[in-house]
């Protein structure tokens, strides 16, 4: 028997192959629509965060990041939408203190705008505005050093990381931190930054700390992004808590600050500095140099070179003239009053103070220890 034929058997080949040709390219264009349609259509937004009761003061939780990477927590954090309804501006703040607890209230605050916000103006004042909205806000600290420095003592979770992360043992130049504290100051003067709100936590948009989906994401700056608690705990109500004005020194913030070296138990006289520092000679003044005394120290070289006005001004004391030389090899440190060419080329830092002609100045070697601003620099 002979094999039946197919009805289409006797169409042209070439036919079949056009109409084959034809169906597979419609079915890829419809594939290629299709899926660049669903890449191109958004991300789910996050359901609102719940409010926490209006009685009970919230939780605050430490900075701890869930595991992902940049890119995915990039677009989670896009998932979050602004919220802008109720958005309001913080009231201005005036710091209730002066002297030296103001001083070390600028320095902490001048310490967090620089170490979170970089030299950046716009980044430091959104960075000064959360510090000052936490302050007064019951959940947190009442005084600006214990609202940065809150979580500290811990090696990870930190309120502010660069109070945990080894940060401070980076320097940034004279100039950027001047800068820095003339912001915090005209931050603790009455200044405001508007555009972050009530906010009381923020975080850079390339990390996802576990607690940014129960608050309200309100504003950015840079890549920062800023966070309010929803409900009764974000609103203008919340923010009436009493500052105090007894901002206590921060051992992590002696080498950066004098405010606060000043105040952490200097040594009671310099027997004790040269237990602790190395080899210290008082040289008192005699005659018509009565009360001018100078002070020979040999400084670590593995010391900041900030550190050094802080240790001068330690010894130095309530002294209202006093001269204080370091040297950071201790061959060329002289062993009395005398002092070569030679050594006083080697001399690494100089600062003299004299009260009664208003005078005050420290200067380093700056062919050791390079300064941005060149008045610092000792004469050659």
């Amino acid at each position: 028997m002979l094999p039946m034929e197919h009805p289409d058997s006797t169409q042209n080949p070439r036919e079949w192959r056009g109409w084959l040709f034809a169906l597979l390219s419609f079915a890829a264009i419809a594939a290629v629509l299709h899926f660049s349609g669903q890449t191109s259509r958004p991300l789910p937004v996050m359901p609102h965060p719940v409010a926490p009761p209006a009685n009970v003061v919230p939780d605050v939780q430490p900075m701890e990041f869930a595991p992902v990477t940049e890119q995915d927590a990039r677009a989670e954090n896009a998932r979050i939408a602004f919220v802008t309804k109720g958005f309001v501006a913080a009231r201005p703040f005036v710091y209730p203190g002066a002297g030296e607890a103001r001083d070390r209230a600028r320095d902490c605050m001048a310490a967090a705008m620089l170490y979170e916000a970089g030299d950046d103006s716009k980044g430091q004042l959104a960075v000064g505005q959360v510090v000052i909205n936490r302050v007064r806000h019951p959940a947190f600290p009442k005084t600006i050093c214990g609202v940065v420095f809150q979580g500290s003592e811990r090696t990870t979770g930190c309120q502010f990381t660069f109070t945990c992360d080894g940060a401070l043992n980076r320097r940034y130049s004279d100039a950027a931190w001047t800068r820095a504290r003339s912001n915090a100051d005209r931050m603790l003067a009455g200044l405001i930054d508007p555009k972050v709100g009530l906010a009381t936590h923020y975080h850079t948009d390339w990390v996802r700390p576990y607690w940014s989906d129960s608050l309200e994401k309100i504003a950015s700056e840079g890549t920062h992004l800023f966070f309010r608690w929803p409900g009764f705990w974000g609103t203008p109500g919340a923010f009436r808590g009493a500052v105090s004005a007894n901002d206590a020194p921060i051992a992590k913030m002696a080498g950066l600050s004098p405010a606060h070296a000043l105040a952490l138990a200097p040594p009671s006289d310099l027997a004790d500095a040269a237990a602790s520092i190395g080899p210290v000679k008082l040289v008192t003044g005699a005659g018509d140099a009565v009360g001018r005394d100078t002070i020979y120290v040999q400084l670590d070289r593995r010391a900041t070179p900030e550190s050094f006005v802080t240790l001068a001004l330690r010894l130095c004391g309530e002294r209202p003239y006093c001269k204080f030389m370091g040297w950071t090899n201790p061959v060329m440190k002289p062993d009395s009053d005398a002092m070569n060419d030679m050594q006083r080329a080697a001399m690494s830092f100089s600062y003299l103070r004299d009260e009664k002609s208003g005078f005050e100045k420290a200067l380093w070697n700056c062919s050791e220890y390079a300064r941005d601003d060149t008045r610092q620099c000792m004469k050659r």
